[in-house]
C-alpha cells in the first residue's frame, strides 16, 4: 500500500480563511527552565487543511465527534479540473465528470492547482488563492447531495466561489474587479437559491455559501485547503481519509487527508464489523487488527 500525503504544513504563518485569525503559537515550558518542553497554540479552526463538519453550515447539525469512521475513510477519487476551471471560474458537475467515474458514495477531491499559490508555497499568491479561486455552486452542491458524496475537498480556500462567500462584501475591491471581468453584479451572475430547513422546514432564500448551506444539512461537507502531494494522484480512483480530532461540540477540526494507493478491492471495513461474529479468527489478520482494508 502506497500513502500520499494530501495536507499542507501547519506552523506560525499558516493562514486562517478571509477574516479568521491564524495561528498564536507559543511555548509554555522549556527544557532549560522547566525540564520538558510545551507549547500552546491558539487558532481559529479554518487554518490549514482542514474539514468543515456539518454544524459549520447547518443549523443542528451534527459535529466532528459524530462523523462515523466509514464516512471518513472511504473509496473515493482525484480529478484534475485545473485546465478548465481558472480564476473566478465556477466548478460545474460536467468538469469533474468528463474527466473521472464518480460513484455513489464516494470521497471526491478537486484540484484546481490553486495550492501553488498557497502559503510557503514557490508562487505563494494569497490574495489570489483565497478571494479567485474557482469554486462550486448551486448545481455542484445539488448534484454531490444526489451522488450522496461521502465528503469532498479542494485545493482552494472554499468550497464555494469566493464572490459567492462573505468575500464579497469584507473585499468590495476584489468584487468590482470581478464584476467588471464578467460584466455584471456578482448578485446577477449568482442569483438566488431557496431550500428548505432540515429541522424546521422553512422556506430559505440565500444568495450566498451554496456549498455549505445546501449541501451541509445532507451530511456533504467538505475539507478546504488541501495540498501536500496532490498533483501525484490526478484523476486517480483510491481509498481517502481525513483524520480530524474526535472532537466532541467542534465545528470543524484541522486534519490530516491521506490517499492509499495499490488497496485490493478499494473496500474498508471497520474492526466492528468484525466483532458481530460468534467464532473470530484463531489468527489475527495480515495487519494485525481484527479490521482490514482490502
Amino acid at each position: 500500500m502506497r500513502l500520499v500525503d494530501l495536507t499542507h504544513p501547519w506552523n506560525l504563518h499558516t493562514p486562517g480563511w478571509v477574516g479568521y485569525p491564524g495561528a498564536r503559537i507559543y511555548y509554555t515550558q522549556t527544557l532549560q527552565t522547566n525540564r520538558i518542553v510545551s507549547q500552546r497554540i491558539e487558532t481559529s479552526l479554518h487554518t490549514g487543511t482542514h474539514l468543515d463538519g456539518p454544524m459549520h453550515g447547518a443549523d443542528g447539525g451534527l459535529d466532528i465527534a459524530s462523523l462515523p469512521l466509514e464516512k471518513l475513510v472511504h473509496e473515493g477519487v482525484v480529478v484534475d479540473v485545473s485546465d478548465v476551471c481558472k480564476d473566478w471560474d465556477v466548478i460545474k458537475p460536467e468538469h469533474i465528470l468528463d474527466r473521472v467515474q464518480v460513484r455513489r458514495g464516494d470521497i471526491l477531491i478537486i484540484h484546481t492547482g490553486f495550492h501553488r499559490y498557497y502559503q510557503g508555497q514557490p508562487q505563494q499568491d494569497l490574495v489570489r488563492y483565497f478571494c479567485m479561486h474557482p469554486g462550486g455552486g448551486v448545481d455542484l452542491a445539488r448534484w454531490m447531495l444526489e451522488m450522496q458524496i461521502s465528503w469532498w475537498g479542494i485545493d482552494a480556500g472554499s468550497g464555494d466561489h469566493p464572490i459567492n462567500t462573505t468575500i464579497r462584501h469584507m473585499r468590495p475591491d476584489i468584487t468590482e474587479r470581478f464584476e467588471h471581468q464578467i460584466g455584471m453584479s456578482a448578485k446577477d451572475y449568482f442569483g438566488e437559491y431557496s431550500y428548505t430547513h432540515h429541522l424546521s422546514g422553512r422556506e430559505i432564500t440565500e444568495d450566498l455559501f451554496p456549498m455549505h448551506y445546501l449541501a451541509f444539512p445532507g451530511g456533504c461537507i467538505h475539507a478546504e485547503n488541501v495540498g501536500g502531494d496532490i498533483d501525484r494522484v490526478l484523476n486517480t480512483r483510491c481509498v481517502i481519509g481525513a483524520f480530524p480530532w474526535k472532537f466532541e461540540g467542534g465545528e470543524a477540526c484541522p486534519c490530516r487527508i491521506i490517499a492509499f494507493l495499490d488497496v485490493p478491492g478499494l473496500h474498508v471495513e471497520e474492526l466492528r464489523d468484525q466483532l458481530v461474529s460468534a467464532d473470530p479468527p484463531s489468527t489475527p489478520s495480515a495487519d494485525g487488527a481484527g479490521g482490514s482494508i482490502r
